[in-house]
């Protein structure tokens, strides 16, 4: 089945490991990403205030059945990240995390490993927090083997969520 993934991440710490996770998914047939711009589009959008972006980010979840985290160092403090997750869970997307810390950057460097963007989101179930870090499943793209595993993981978020 057809697949259209948003990526969620900390653009300007990460991108370039992003890039590399995404670009895996879209060599492939029948895979279409949202959820990445070029550093002009991001800047024009971030000139127009919170607002604007929010709005860019419901469009791009528009058709999208799965949302990747895509976790460094930092991704668990960024606000849009934040957003995009509540935005993600409110629609009925899969979720799933993937920890990009030990792919290399532009200057051939790995990350620190951040800290789980799930741990601060909960629902309350049966009277008590269930946090999204025990409901959604987390990966580590090297470790994992991203590159051969990603699509089964897409999969398997997708049915978690019925989709």
């Amino acid at each position: 089945m057809a697949r259209r993934v948003f990526f969620s991440f900390h653009y300007e710490r990460d991108i370039w490991r992003a890039n590399q996770v995404r670009n895996s998914w879209v060599t492939k047939p029948d895979r279409e990403a949202a959820g990445f711009w070029d550093a002009a589009s991001w800047e024009e959008v971030k000139r127009r205030g919170e607002d604007a972006v929010k709005q860019w980010i419901d469009n791009q979840l528009e058709g999208t059945s799965v949302t990747v985290v895509l976790i460094g160092y930092e991704t668990h403090t960024r606000k849009y990240v934040s957003y995009e997750i509540e935005q993600s869970y409110n629609r009925g997307n899969g979720l799933l995390g993937i920890y990009i810390h030990n792919l290399k950057d532009e200057d051939g460097k790995t990350d620190l490993k951040g800290k789980n963007p799930f741990d601060n989101f909960y629902i309350e179930k049966d009277g008590r927090y269930v946090y999204f870090s025990v409901i959604y499943t987390t990966y580590d793209w090297v470790i994992d083997d991203g590159y051969n595993n990603f699509a089964d993981w897409i999969e398997a978020a997708a049915k978690q969520a019925g989709k």
